[in-house]
């Protein structure tokens, strides 16, 4: 009767820990599902940022008498794969440089195209901003699942590692931070 007993309860135990290892899975789960969401969104929104400062070369070379390249930067980036974080950092470049020709040729402010493009771009940036808190906020919540005990220990298990936030630093960098003396 003792060996049922402690069979019993050995099958109980291995039944809550199998129930505890499929929920943590489970969250890492959501979060990996909820972080694509949010790469998703940063990605179109990037690449309306990318349309709209590439329709913003026509105008401006047809409305300006620049002979140099203009926002080179987004000619060079039809050829490269980068990143959303590189990308990102890439076109806010490009949206200067665009408002520094908007500031240098009065034409330019009073294109009505030129205008609408200045527009979109200001709206995305708005967007860029939310997301980036919403990119954020998920990798928080997901680096604490990656570092705190017992998740961590399926983190491991299954591979699961920290990631970056959106303006690239890193959970070690905030750590390395809080405890400076």
């Amino acid at each position: 009767m003792n060996v049922a007993m402690i069979v019993l309860l050995l099958c109980i135990i291995v039944c809550f820990v199998f129930i505890w290892f499929v929920n943590i899975y489970n969250q890492y789960q959501e979060f990996v599902i909820r972080i694509n969401e949010a790469e998703a969104n940063i990605d179109s929104v990037l690449r309306k940022r990318f349309d709209l400062l590439n329709k913003s070369v026509v105008i401006i070379k047809s409305n300006t008498k620049v002979k140099e390249e203009v926002l080179e930067v987004i000619v060079d980036l039809r050829s490269k794969m980068l990143s959303n974080f590189e990308l990102d950092r890439v076109l806010y470049d490009a949206i200067n440089e665009l408002h520094d020709y908007a500031e240098k040729y009065e034409a330019l402010s009073q294109n009505e195209e030129f205008t609408k493009i200045e527009i979109g771009l200001n709206e995305t940036e708005v967007e860029m901003v939310a997301l980036r808190k919403y990119y954020n906020n998920i990798i928080t919540d997901y680096n604490r699942l990656t570092k705190v005990f017992p998740s961590n220990l399926i983190g491991k298990l299954c591979k699961y590692k920290s990631r970056t936030y959106y303006d690239g630093k890193n959970m070690e960098d905030d750590i390395a931070n809080d405890f400076k003396l």
